[in-house]
C-alpha cells in the first residue's frame, strides 16, 4: 500500500497547476498563409539568391536528399550569400539605404560586372 501523501499535498493544489487551460499551448489560426518569417525568404527584393536556394532544394528533392550530389547547388548558395553579404556591408557603411538593393537594383550590379560572380 503506498504511503500517505505529506500533509503539504492533502489541500488541492492552486488553480494555476491543476485547472484546464482555454488556450491551447502552440495552437495557431490556419489563415492558409505562409508565416511571415516563411513570405520574407520568398520575397526576391529582400532574399538575394532565392534561385539558387530554390535550385539547391529542388536537387534535394530530386536526389532523394543525397547531399554529396547537390554540394554543387551548395557551394553556389553559400558564394551568392557571401558576396551579397559584402555589398550589404558595403552600403551599409557608405550609409545607403535600404542596405540590400532591390532586386532591380542586383539586375543592374550584376548587368554592370558582366558575369557572374558567384
Amino acid at each position: 500500500m503506498p504511503s500517505p501523501a505529506p500533509s503539504s499535498l492533502r489541500f488541492p493544489l492552486p488553480l494555476l497547476f491543476w485547472a484546464p487551460s482555454k488556450v491551447k499551448v502552440g495552437a495557431r489560426k490556419k489563415t492558409g498563409r505562409m508565416p511571415v518569417v516563411a513570405g520574407r525568404l520568398r520575397d526576391p527584393d529582400i532574399n538575394p539568391c532565392l534561385l539558387e536556394s530554390d535550385a539547391s532544394t529542388r536537387c534535394m528533392d530530386e536526389y532523394n536528399y543525397d547531399k554529396e550530389r547537390c554540394s554543387a547547388h551548395f557551394l553556389k548558395y553559400k558564394n551568392c550569400r557571401k558576396f551579397w553579404n559584402s555589398i550589404m556591408i558595403q552600403r551599409r557603411r557608405d550609409g545607403v539605404k535600404p542596405s540590400m538593393p532591390t532586386a532591380a537594383e542586383r539586375d543592374i550590379i550584376l548587368q554592370a560586372m558582366g558575369k557572374m560572380p558567384y
